[in-house]
């Protein structure tokens, strides 16, 4: 009898020191993983056309699911393209008259200058011998002053044609200055900086997906007057996503920006969607309400964000899910922080 009693009081003392055991080791196991509660964050992107004009078509409605470029809506295009048009031909004739400059004077404008200044010079040599007559006329007043003045007067031209025709040649084999050029080439890359500009306002009358996403709200219609001041559309991103949760000031020295997370729902349980810390914020701010932790509310906590991959789309913008970090073995070095793919 007494031998019963003896065994069971040793397994009742064995029990007990199980239990102990356990709820001592328990809290050195639980220190090893860090546990958060949050959110999956809601990203959206307020789309707007970077120019102005009025709505042509848009092709896609609210719900639709659009990938990156995938075209959106198109504002009227015509005068875009009128002013495109326009632009081109400014430069093709600017390009032209550069093109003149460099190519210098032609070999028949040389020839003629050549033959102006020959006919210049011929005309002086008559009008030379005019004058030497005329001079001799008038000494022995067989002529009146008066042609002998004419014949001066003559003289003067015809050496000034003369000096006239010898400075157009020279113009003619030296080409055109290069201020000229200069400033030909300095209109030419103003009209080509013009047409880069309408061509580039052609692009932005088409309205492009920046990134996978689904659309969520359709703001204006076809017919609308729009500008980049005023969005079009919102489009809710989704791969990336990423978990709003905050982090309690005890456990920030543990933490650090790259290290490798787990995030868990309760719509895929035991399927953990692998993540990595992106983003601590600098600041602390007291806990909201909606956040539980095992701390007070009142303790100040830091914003935290955890981005995952998502190529299934099972997580959805909004959703309550917990953030289980791990503290061994974790540096940032091991985070997967490669670009996901939809």
């Amino acid at each position: 009898m007494k031998k019963r009693r003896i065994l069971v009081i040793l397994i009742i003392v064995l029990i007990a020191v199980g239990i102990a055991a356990y709820f001592l080791l328990r809290p050195q196991q639980q220190s090893n993983t860090l546990t958060l509660y949050g959110n999956v964050d809601i990203r959206t992107v307020h789309l707007a056309f970077d120019a102005s004009g009025r709505i042509a078509r848009l092709v896609v409605q609210e719900g639709d699911a659009v990938q990156k470029g995938q075209l959106l809506g198109e504002l009227d295009r015509q005068r875009f393209l009128d002013t495109v048009r326009r632009d081109q031909a400014l430069v093709d004739a600017q390009q032209q008259v550069v093109n003149k400059l460099h190519a210098g004077t032609r070999p028949e404008e040389i020839a003629e200058a050549r033959a102006a200044l020959a006919a210049a010079t011929a005309t002086l040599h008559n009008t030379q011998l005019v004058w030497q007559r005329q001079q001799k006329l008038g000494a022995e007043q067989y002529v009146s002053k008066q042609h002998v003045d004419d014949a001066q007067a003559a003289l003067s031209r015809a050496e000034a044609q003369q000096n006239q025709a010898r400075q157009a040649l020279q113009l003619a084999l030296q080409g055109p200055r290069k201020e000229d050029i200069a400033a030909a080439e300095s209109t030419l890359a103003a009209d080509r900086a013009a047409l880069a500009l309408a061509q580039r306002n052609l692009v932005d009358s088409r309205l492009l997906a920046p990134d996978a996403g689904v659309v969520q709200d359709r703001i204006l219609e076809v017919g609308d007057m729009t500008s980049p001041q005023s969005p079009v559309f919102t489009l809710a991103l989704r791969n990336p996503v990423w978990v709003r949760a905050y982090l309690p000031e005890p456990q920030l020295g543990k933490v650090r920006e790259g290290m490798r997370a787990e995030i868990y729902s309760d719509s895929f349980p035991g399927r953990p969607f692998r993540g990595w810390v992106g983003f601590i914020s600098p600041t602390a701010e007291f806990s909201p309400k909606t956040v539980q932790t095992t701390e007070l509310r009142t303790q100040l906590v830091y914003r935290l964000r955890v981005y995952a991959c998502n190529p299934g789309h099972r997580l959805r913008l909004g959703m309550p899910v917990t953030v289980k970090i791990p503290l061994l073995h974790n540096t940032p070095e091991t985070a997967n922080t490669q670009p996901c793919q939809d």
